[in-house]
């Protein structure tokens, strides 16, 4: 389901930006979307990461095969010897029970997620071995549908705003804060087409 700020997110985004009411002519048809419940789409975001997506789902239907359904549960009980046999790399593995205990224990509970700001989600998610910021700030993109996350360290953002916006000058942290800041509180949905603008398919996280 798309969010419901989301029209209005465009309407203000094309209200006071041209090259991104030309973005969001040109992508009309689409918008974020929420998929999968909060551990599966981690555990998947470190199955991964430094590999190419072909692979990356090679790994993670041996986890299917391995522990059945990805949940909690299932990679507590299957442990690091359970998950010695899906191509995953040690550390991986180590990561991937981290996260269960996380849940387990109490540690991460999506259910106060609500009632917490940004920053402090990502702390918490950090929190856990193999999540650091950008995997933090996806997830606050593409599961929790945060509307204003700016990923300042992804590739992709600073590639499209170089090349919109900077004649494909690339430009330094500073410069890209200080740029984001004309989106708030929509920096969510104008990353999202800036992606857009490189790649027409959306990713899924």
């Amino acid at each position: 389901m798309i969010p419901d700020y989301w029209q209005k997110a465009v309407r203000q985004l094309e209200h006071d930006d041209r090259v991104m009411a030309a973005l969001v002519a040109r992508h009309a048809d689409a918008g974020l979307i929420s998929r999968g419940d909060p551990f599966a789409t981690l555990a998947r975001s470190i199955v991964g990461q430094q590999i190419s997506v072909r692979a990356a789902d090679a790994v993670w239907n041996r986890c299917l095969t391995a522990v059945g359904e990805v949940t909690v549960d299932s990679v507590a009980r299957a442990g690091e010897a359970g998950l010695a046999g899906c191509g995953l790399s040690q550390r991986k593995i180590g990561y991937l029970v981290d996260l269960a205990v996380h849940f387990q224990n109490g540690r991460i509970l999506p259910e106060r997620w609500r009632e917490m700001d940004d920053e402090s989600v990502i702390a918490e998610l950090c929190d856990v071995r193999g999540i650091g910021r950008w995997t933090a700030e996806m997830f606050l993109i593409f599961n929790l549908l945060r509307p204003d996350v700016f990923p300042l360290d992804d590739i992709g953002l600073q590639r499209a705003i170089a090349q919109h916006y900077f004649a494909g000058e690339k430009q330094s942290r500073r410069v890209l804060t200080q740029f984001g800041e004309r989106w708030r509180p929509w920096r969510s949905v104008a990353t999202w087409y800036l992606w857009r603008s490189l790649d027409p398919l959306p990713v899924l996280y």
